[in-house]
């Protein structure tokens, strides 16, 4: 069964933790010489099996498909703290979807996805998650637990956001990054899903806050969401045009290739200049194209986990 078929039979984004488990298991599948390759002691509920140990929790199922041997962790194993950040201003429910599914999702979409396969494998690591969303209010708070009914309600709450379609709401970035900076005291992995597209030009103060979130030894991984077709390449036909500002209302009429020099050239200064800064802070930076797989995603995830532990 693919995941198209899978989406439908879940009803789209009202099953969301199903979504998300088949692109988790849809990820590792993709994965060649094992099924984790090279990742599983970070990322399912296995660890390579060592010459001495007890036999009882080798998975002879896994050891039938690869022919190396994996014993399953269990509770007292894992200890690992995640917080997970969702931009929701008005700029991430774009471009406008009708009805999203695995092959049209919009910024929002993708972010909502992405973080429940996070969620998903967290569960199977019985690790601690929380989430934080946020627009021009910090408008989601909730700290990490690992309990069944905590993840359920996190996954609840995602599935909300893409339902939803707020208007006019702008981007304060910086004031609730230092807000949910504050709030998170133990040391943890911080994954923060975003387009970076603010109302406030002041880029010091949003590279204040991001490096804010650096505090306490956390590990933070910025997710750039963004459509490259669109958003980078400005890919429009060059007809008569009405481009809105969806968080201001503010527009202009224009043909596309009037502006599409100058608007590449600043977007790529702007996106370089994010690169720049996060790698001074020490920032994991990953580009997430709503176009492209999740694999982005889930292997920034993995290497993040495994730096950490």
């Amino acid at each position: 069964m693919d995941l198209q078929h899978e989406l439908n039979q879940a009803g789209g984004f009202k099953n969301l933790e199903l979504l998300a488990k088949q692109v988790v298991e849809g990820f590792v599948a993709g994965m060649h010489k094992s099924p984790f390759h090279g990742f599983s002691a970070e990322f399912a509920e296995h660890k390579i099996y060592n010459q001495g140990e007890s036999t009882r929790h080798i998975d002879w199922k896994l050891y039938a498909k690869t022919d190396k041997l994996y014993t399953k962790r269990y509770d007292d194993e894992t200890n690992l703290r995640c917080h997970l950040i969702v931009d929701n201003s008005s700029s991430m429910h774009y471009p406008d979807v009708k009805t999203p599914d695995i092959n049209n999702l919009n910024k929002i979409g993708f972010s909502v996805l992405a973080s429940a396969c996070l969620i998903h494998i967290l569960k199977k690591q019985r690790d601690a998650v929380g989430l934080s969303v946020f627009s021009d209010a910090y408008d989601f708070y909730a700290p990490e637990k690992g309990s069944e009914r905590h993840h359920q309600m996190l996954l609840h709450q995602l599935s909300t956001l893409v339902q939803q379609k707020p208007t006019a709401r702008q981007t304060d970035t910086f004031t609730y990054l230092h807000q949910i900076a504050e709030k998170i005291h133990r040391r943890s992995l911080i994954f923060l899903f975003t387009d970076m597209f603010q109302t406030e030009t002041n880029q010091e103060k949003l590279f204040s806050a991001l490096r804010h979130l650096k505090y306490n030894k956390h590990e933070v991984v910025l997710f750039h969401v963004f459509d490259k077709e669109k958003e980078w390449t400005f890919n429009f036909s060059n007809s008569p045009k009405q481009f809105i500002d969806v968080e201001t209302g503010e527009h202009v009429n224009i043909y596309a290739d009037t502006v599409k020099d100058n608007y590449e050239q600043a977007i790529r200064d702007y996106f370089k200049s994010i690169k720049q800064k996060c790698q001074q802070y020490r920032i994991n930076y990953v580009e997430a194209d709503i176009n492209k797989p999740f694999d982005n995603v889930l292997t920034a995830f993995m290497l993040a986990r495994k730096k950490f532990s």
